[in-house]
């Protein structure tokens, strides 16, 4: 049985390429075409007698690296079927603010962000609804989409109160989200959580690539600094591939 090194010398690599391992290369392969969106969940994965004639090796150093794969949860193995593509789910706390790149990072995949709208306005009833606020001021609006591994993940609907951030109506947004821009620069004293289901409309379902009516999970949050309302944010997710966690402990009896 050949060992890796004799594997790659079988290939002809030369250079750099040469250096790893031949399971390695197989491994980071693959692993670039799931984080890039070319092999969508769902899709069947060569089967280890055609990867090993790909790259003239043996079915047992395949075999390593798609175990290596599978172990980090990228695809998944069945019995006499073959290797899939996983299908990620996020899990989002319930009680924390967290960053969306983090969350799309933690599953192992490239983060994407692309500002969609923005523009600045009188507040509408809606908007002062929304903000707590009882004057008309103006307001920044900001649609955003955030995406993991080349595919929408999250589409973001944001109202930022210039009041109380007034330096948001001069920045861009185009290289950083708006969420992660006001946590480093305003310090927020509170926050309330709304969760819904809803249903995706056409404007929804063609900024998450789904089908009109799929169900989807909508987080809408209001955070305050000094008794301000500073943000307000809605968060869609398509529901099948998002989870909300909550963590919590029994209350000590008084």
């Amino acid at each position: 049985m050949r060992d890796d090194a004799e594997e790659n010398n079988a290939t002809g690599a030369v250079g750099p390429a040469a250096d790893l391992s031949l399971h390695q290369r197989i491994l980071g392969d693959i692993e670039d075409r799931i984080l890039s969106g070319e092999w969508a969940p769902g899709f069947r994965i060569p089967f280890e007698v055609d990867l090993a004639a790909q790259y003239r090796c043996s079915r047992m150093t395949v075999n390593k690296a798609l175990t290596q794969l599978a172990k980090t949860g990228l695809i998944e193995r069945r019995r006499k079927s073959g290797s899939y593509v996983t299908q990620p789910r996020a899990q989002s706390a319930v009680l924390e603010i967290r960053d969306i790149k983090l969350e799309v990072q933690s599953l192992g995949l490239a983060y994407g962000y692309k500002l969609v709208a923005k523009s600045r306005r009188r507040s509408t009833a809606e908007d002062r609804r929304h903000l707590g606020l009882t004057l008309p001021t103006p307001v920044l609006a900001l649609e955003c989409i955030h995406f993991a591994g080349g595919r929408p993940f999250c589409a973001e609907q944001r109202l930022i109160n210039l009041a109380a951030v007034p330096d948001a109506a001069s920045e861009r947004f185009e290289e950083e989200a708006p969420g992660p821009w006001l946590l480093k620069r305003v310090p927020w004293s509170a926050a309330e959580h709304t969760i819904r289901a809803v249903s995706a409309d056409d404007r929804i379902a063609m900024a998450l690539g789904i089908v009109v009516g799929a169900a989807c999970l909508t987080v809408e949050r209001r955070t305050w600094s000094n008794g301000a309302y500073v943000t307000h944010v809605r968060l869609i997710y398509p529901g099948e591939r998002h989870v909300l966690v909550a963590n919590f402990t029994p209350s000590q009896p008084k």
